[in-house]
């Protein structure tokens, strides 16, 4: 479900107005996520940390109100709920498109996600399935490089307004500290620097729990 913003007494009706007319309106920053307390709890329940993080994701991400915003024919749109689009590879090297829905119980969230995994990779092409809403956020892993920044290939005829959330390779200290790099590329449109902060902060509280 989602509901239309009252965009006229929105305080940032004029920012929306500004930077939805822009070739390139979105912005994007890399920061350094420490998840050694997440990885440790994942693996003390079993769990893939993959999910674990993505789960943590999601939680923060259906949190900040301004994450569930949309656009849609110059209109704003809050979504209930935000699910993953995430990219899941295979063996031969490829990978495809997953839906992921989100649940805010993570035993519930992991069968899904396991369910969606396994049938991603038991099946061929990029788009496996249709994505009838923009609910979404477009999430990617990419455990082979510990980046400092990132940039997404993106068409700008395409009304894309979904969040882009990208992590890198787990690196671990001589201290035993786990760390990530985390990327969060947003419409600048629906939001500002505050509510990307917003958002990182409550997502390392989550995996610190």
């Amino acid at each position: 479900m989602k509901t239309l913003l009252d965009l006229e007494n929105w305080n940032r009706k004029e920012h929306f107005a500004h930077f939805k007319q822009m070739e390139e309106p979105f912005f994007g920053v890399t920061v350094e996520i420490d998840c050694t307390k997440a990885y440790q709890t994942a693996k003390s329940i079993n769990a893939s940390f993959f999910i674990f993080y993505l789960h943590k994701t999601l939680a923060a991400v259906n949190a900040i109100e301004n994450f569930r915003y949309r656009i849609s024919e110059d209109k704003i749109y809050i979504n209930d709920q935000i699910d993953a689009s995430a990219t899941i590879g295979r063996e031969d090297g490829t990978f495809g498109f997953s839906l992921i829905e989100y649940h805010p119980d993570f035993k519930t969230f992991e069968q899904i996600a396991l369910t969606e995994i396994e049938r991603i990779q038991n099946t061929t092409g990029l788009f496996t399935r249709s994505f009838d809403d923009d609910n979404l956020i477009h999430f990617s892993a990419i455990p082979w490089l510990n980046f400092s920044s990132i940039t997404h290939a993106r068409s700008f005829t395409y009304p894309d307004s979904c969040p882009k959330i990208s992590f890198g390779k787990m690196m671990v200290s001589e201290t035993g500290k786990r760390t990530m790099s985390m990327a969060v590329y947003v419409h600048h449109g629906l939001m500002d620097g505050m509510h990307v902060g917003q958002f990182v902060d409550l997502f390392q509280e989550l995996m610190n729990q």
